[in-house]
Formats: C-alpha cells, sequence, structure tokens
C-alpha cells in the first residue's frame, strides 16, 4: 500500500468533514472527570479509549515516553491549579520505542545525520545516505540532552511518579496513579 504524502491536503479535508458535526463547542476547558493523564505519543495508544473517556472529560498529555519532564509537570501543575484536576495517571507502555535507546544511542545517531534512523536486527542505525553535497548532515547537541529514555518498564513508571509526587509546586491531596498499558491486548497494568 503505498504511503499517502498529501497530508496538508488530507487534513484539511479532514478538518471540513470535522466542522460539519463539530458540537464541542459548549464543552469546559476544565475537565470534567477532573483527571490529567500523562502518556506516551506512541499512536498504538489511544487514551480517550483506554480510560474510557469522551472529549471534555480529561487532560491527556503526552510526550515521547509518557515521561514526568519538566514539561510535562508543568502541565500538571497547570491542569490543577487552574482547572482543577485532581487525579493523575502515569502511564508508560510495553516495546515503547524509548525503550530501545539510551542518551548515547540518540545522541551518536544525531551525530551521523538528522533524518530519520531504522531499526534493524535489534539495533537503531542511520541508513546510509549522503547529502547533495557528499557530506553526512548531523549535530552532536543531541549528546548534552536527556532524552529520558527507558531502562526498565516499572521502574520508569515509579520513578516518574515519585518525581511527581515530590515535585514543589504539586499539592500533597493530588492521587498519583501508575500504569503500564500492555500493546497486545489493550490491558493496563498498575504499578505501585
Amino acid at each position: 500500500m503505498p504511503e499517502d504524502r498529501d497530508c496538508l491536503a488530507n487534513l484539511i479535508a479532514a478538518n471540513k468533514s470535522y466542522e460539519q458535526k463539530f458540537d464541542k463547542s459548549e464543552l469546559d476547558a476544565k475537565p470534567i472527570k477532573r483527571i490529567s493523564i500523562l502518556t506516551c505519543m506512541d499512536c498504538r495508544m489511544n487514551p480517550y479509549e483506554f480510560a474510557g473517556l469522551k472529549e471534555g472529560e480529561a487532560h491527556i498529555i503526552r510526550n515521547a515516553g509518557g515521561r514526568a519532564t519538566d514539561d510535562a509537570i508543568r502541565s500538571l501543575i497547570i491542569s490543577h491549579k487552574f482547572l482543577g484536576t485532581l487525579d493523575w495517571f502515569v502511564i508508560h507502555h510495553t516495546q515503547c520505542g524509548m525503550a530501545t535507546l539510551n542518551d548515547e544511542i540518540i545522541g551518536e545517531l544525531l551525530e551521523g545525520d538528522l533524518e530519520t534512523s531504522i531499526f534493524e536486527d535489534g539495533v537503531w542505525k542511520n541508513p546510509d545516505r549522503v547529502t547533495s553535497d557528499n557530506t553526512k548532515a548531523g549535530s552532536d547537541a543531541g549528546k548534552s540532552i536527556h532524552w529520558h529514555t527507558i531502562s526498565d518498564l516499572q521502574e520508569s513508571v515509579s520513578g516518574d511518579m515519585k518525581k511527581i509526587k515530590s515535585h514543589l509546586l504539586v499539592p500533597s491531596h493530588i492521587n498519583i496513579y501508575g500504569f503500564i498499558f500492555d500493546v497486545k491486548t489493550g490491558s493496563l497494568i498498575p504499578v505501585k
């Protein structure tokens, strides 16, 4: 099946169709169920579906790995302080790409070039490619970034929960729950 690369036209067409049936203009910015979910950006996961939610019921915060980065915690704090959420869920998942990497690998791949890497035989690598001037375009700037990779799934969830809970701007009455989403079964597995 050929890849459809006319993504801008497709997005505009889809939005026109959505606009015709849009009925959410009366929803409040405050989530009805007063929950926030921090989870991965993996496209196999639909937080609204796996948590039984509808639009307007929760805040969904997504990043690579679903990690409690400074920016994710900033969003959670805003979610509570200004929009009233009281229950926060940290949900990582099985077969996460962030568990196949570490900071060193990411830095080296970016230094090699800035284009998309491939996962082959259990290893990430840059395919052989050369730019028009016969040089590889990369940068060592990726070596100075903490990428929040995952070495142990249970530990990443519990560590992120502890990090959020101990943040100076997170009230002690916020409930923080941790789960691992199984991408093969759709199950949420609790993490203590």
